[in-house]
């Protein structure tokens, strides 16, 4: 009998304790696992069911987009995928706009590599130019004198020009490429994409210590939580790149032309165009732009004229279509511009 009791040592019963309680938590974690497989499945089931009605409808449809594809059962089946956004929100607005938003390009246009000989960026079509500085000017949300434009295939090979335009080729390490959180998902992806010895993405701004040079990226309106922002390191050796995608009357209010040495934009938020792949960079000096515009000659000698010629003409209703008889309701800032 003694033995029997023997065997309730605090120590055993501790260690019964603790087995019972990993019992416990295994338990829970595969309850969990079960319950997130079920939901993926789910998910699969959900996108099984409804690509084969957006098949159905591609030959007819008179849109790429998946916004205007008919889902089974209504809104409550609808799949959201988070990972990426995808600005279709504008679509009905530019198809109350109609033809007025459409232009024709005859087969022997565009058929050249260069559009302005004369001009540091020679792919950068006139007319796209001639309209970006027209709609910062009547939006007032950057300062285009003395600026050099730089036209680019969206923001992602802007950025990429931008970090091969900074890094100096002799640098003992790479250049330090920072943002402070929370910062755009695909920035440390696109900053170690190419495994550059030039630069090197560090990651936190706010923690940043490192000595030496740096990039620190500013996004404002910051994706992804919206908050206006500025830069928060305060020390010598840095270059500041200022992404302005979100800055923009449809995201939030004007309060200042931006005056930055280096400012990218893109037609995917301004417009809602992402599908052209257009973007363009305003940027101070001159040899910094001259780098950026050789990077994307080398990476895809040139930007595609014909997304830059849609690029221009959206450009120019992106403020005056808000004002048409036809259009019900505006995502864009309405004024009465006429020219």
């Amino acid at each position: 009998m003694a033995r029997f009791w023997h065997v309730f040592t605090v120590r055993n019963l501790l260690v019964v304790s603790l087995a019972i309680n990993a019992s416990f938590i295994l338990r829970l974690g595969y309850e969990t696992i079960d319950i997130k497989r079920e939901q993926l499945l789910t998910g699969k089931r959900a996108q099984g069911e409804a690509l084969p009605t957006q098949r159905a409808h591609l030959p007819v449809s008179t849109t790429s987009s998946p916004s205007s594809t008919p889902f089974p059962g209504g809104d409550r089946d609808r799949v959201i995928n988070l990972d990426h956004g995808d600005p279709t929100m504008y679509e009905r607005f530019w198809q109350q706009v109609g033809e007025k938003a459409t232009i024709v390009i005859p087969g022997w246009q565009s058929m050249s590599y260069f559009s302005d000989i004369g001009n540091l960026c020679w792919f950068l079509e006139p007319e796209f130019a001639r309209q970006v500085l027209r709609l910062h000017k009547i939006v007032g949300n950057a300062v285009t004198e003395d600026r050099h434009i730089v036209v680019g295939t969206g923001s992602t090979q802007l950025f990429q020009a931008v970090l091969y335009a900074l890094a100096p080729p002799d640098a003992e390490e790479p250049v330090s490429v920072v943002s402070a959180a929370p910062y755009y998902s695909s920035y440390p992806a696109i900053t170690e994409s190419l495994k550059s010895g030039l630069y090197r993405w560090e990651g936190d701004a706010l923690s940043f210590s490192k000595e030496g040079q740096f990039i620190e990226l500013v996004t404002s309106p910051n994706n992804p939580d919206g908050y206006v922002r500025g830069s928060v390191l305060n020390k010598s050796g840095g270059v500041l790149v200022h992404d302005f995608a979100y800055y923009w009357p449809q995201y939030t209010p004007i309060t200042y032309p931006a005056d930055y040495d280096i400012m990218l934009f893109t037609v995917s938020k301004t417009t809602g165009h992402a599908g052209m792949r257009i973007g363009w960079a305003l940027v101070k000096d001159r040899e910094i732009a001259k780098r950026m515009v050789k990077y994307i000659e080398l990476n895809s000698i040139g930007v595609s004229k014909d997304s830059q010629l849609r690029a221009a003409r959206f450009s120019k209703l992106f403020l005056t279509a808000a004002n048409l008889p036809a259009i019900q309701q505006s995502p864009f800032l309405s004024l009465p511009i006429t020219s």
